[in-house]
């Protein structure tokens, strides 16, 4: 029997990781908060050296994942949960529509305006998400899409599961473009 080894390059040596996994004793905000950063860097750094056409590739066929999509859908996820359903500002969706809900997706394109407008996007929704995590208490409730309530404390952990689980394919797809893999 063999020893399986590692098929490619990680995405970055592990001593140079600014991910830190989340403080083992610390309280629920420090914790959660920290996973959440994690997560987010994550995504950042399975997209982090690629150029554009790289970006824009989608995964396989029939699929329109991309890693350009799914940082275009994680500016939509964090502008509807944060912004528009817990902030309840009067803000229009990034890039879904009724007649495209998967334009997040589908508008991924291989075009540096557009990935500079969906990377700006996303760090713009980031930073107000994070804003709004600082300034109120966890108990605090919102509504999800069903307009149903949901406390602060639901929704961090319900974004770590998002990313992680778009990290995922993030990961398949960047090892596809060049071959690199990472935690």
């Amino acid at each position: 029997m063999t020893t399986p080894q590692h098929r490619a390059d990680l995405f970055i040596d592990p001593v140079d990781d600014p991910r830190e996994g989340g403080p083992r004793l610390g309280g629920e905000r420090a914790t959660l908060t920290e996973f959440l950063r994690c997560q987010r860097l994550t995504l950042e750094l399975k997209c982090a050296d690629l150029d554009t056409e790289q970006l824009a590739r989608q995964s396989v066929e029939p699929s329109t994942l991309s890693l350009l999509g799914l940082i275009r859908h994680m500016a939509e996820v964090e502008r509807k949960w944060f912004r528009i359903r817990f902030a309840e500002a009067e803000q229009e969706n990034l890039y879904q529509t009724p007649d495209d809900p998967d334009a997040d997706f589908n508008g991924a394109v291989a075009d540096p305006l557009v990935v500079e407008q969906a990377m700006r996007s996303w760090r713009e929704e980031v930073k107000f998400a994070d804003e709004f995590i600082a300034d109120h208490d966890f108990d605090f409730v919102g509504k999800d899409s069903e307009g149903e309530p949901v406390s602060l404390r639901e929704l961090i952990v319900h974004m770590i599961e998002e990313y992680a689980r778009h990290n995922g394919h993030a990961d398949l797809i960047r090892e596809r473009i060049d071959g690199r893999i990472g935690e």
